[in-house]
Order: structure tokens, then sequence, then C-alpha cells
């Protein structure tokens, strides 16, 4: 199936992701770049929400650029296998090397907004991330590495505490709602 198929037959959680689904949708029937950078307006992003076995903890990294605690994820490029994305960057993000997905399927679906900000020296103007995201399992004992031009720290966090390490009011619902999410479905 292709990754816009896997969109569109996505069932949103709530009305949020009902929305956001919509637009995203609008989105990439408008413009024939969203899987890139190059749309400088939104553009896909792919992210991992990392569980432990038990699901009691999740594995976050301390994000250089929005410096708050946040989930690991990135930038599509191109890529059209958006799971494989969430993996990668998981991978990256933390240096861990299993991680598996807990469902194989689209797990949120987001339009999250980007302040303007510097990278790499040079200036990104605000944008939107059509952000799909997914559940995976990493085993608790596997090495952490920073990766120091991203992050600058990693650890497991209860699920219960996410939000007393995030800053980010936005990122805070979207974690409440993974959270809620992952305990009506019994995963």
């Amino acid at each position: 199936m292709s990754w816009i198929d896997l969109i569109k037959t996505y069932k949103p959680y709530n009305e949020q992701e009902k929305k956001d689904k919509e637009i995203i949708l609008h989105c990439i029937n408008t413009f024939d770049d969203v899987l890139t950078r190059n749309n400088e307006i939104m553009h896909i992003t792919s992210s991992a929400f990392i569980l432990n076995k038990a699901k009691d903890k999740t594995l976050m990294i301390h994000h250089n650029i929005y410096n708050s605690w946040s989930w690991t994820g990135g930038h599509a490029d191109g890529a059209e296998n958006l799971l494989a994305v969430a993996i990668k960057e998981a991978r990256e993000e933390t240096g861990v090397k299993s991680v598996r997905p807990i469902i194989p399927d689209i797990f949120s679906l987001d339009i999250l907004p980007v302040l303007g900000h510097v990278k790499n020296g040079k200036y990104v103007s605000a944008h939107l991330h059509l952000s799909v995201a997914y559940l995976v399992e990493v085993d608790e004992d596997e090495l952490l590495i920073v990766k120091s031009d991203e992050n600058s720290d990693i650890k497991w966090i209860q699920i219960e505490k996410i939000n007393e390490y995030s800053n980010e009011p936005h990122m805070q619902k979207l974690y409440d709602k993974l959270i809620l999410k992952i305990k009506e479905s019994n995963i």
C-alpha cells in the first residue's frame, strides 16, 4: 500500500486527527513536494513514540532546537516508507539498534507547528510538520548514544511524567493523546 493510501485508510482517533487527516490529504493533493523539505510551508515527518517492554516508560531525547524533551523523528526527505523513516530516526537519535514496531500501522496523525529557528547556520522559517507517527518498542538495556548535533541527552521517562519534562504545550497534548490511546487499545 502506498504512503498516501496508508494515510487515506487511517482511522482517526478523535476530532483533532479527523481534521488533521483532512488537511494533510488536502496538502498531498495540492502540492507535489510534501515529502521533501523543498516545500518550506509544510512537509511530511515521521516520528516514533518509543516504549519499553512493560510499556510504562518512553525513550525521549532532549532536543537542541526545541530545548525540550521530545520523541524521536525526522523529515521524510523523499522516502515513502514512513515506518522505516521513524525507525531510522529513532536509531540515529538514540543509538539503539533494535527498534520493533508494536503495530505496523500509523498510530497518530498530527499537524505540528515549528517556530522559525537556526539550523546548521541557516535560518529556517516557521512551517508545519505533517506528522505521521508510529508506536515502537526498544529494550531498556540497549546502549544510548547522544547525537550531539540534534540532542543533548537521552533517557527513559515514566509515561505518566512526560509532561514534567516536555515544555511544549502542543506536544504535551499530543503525548497525552498517545498515552490515552495506548491505554484504551490495551497495547
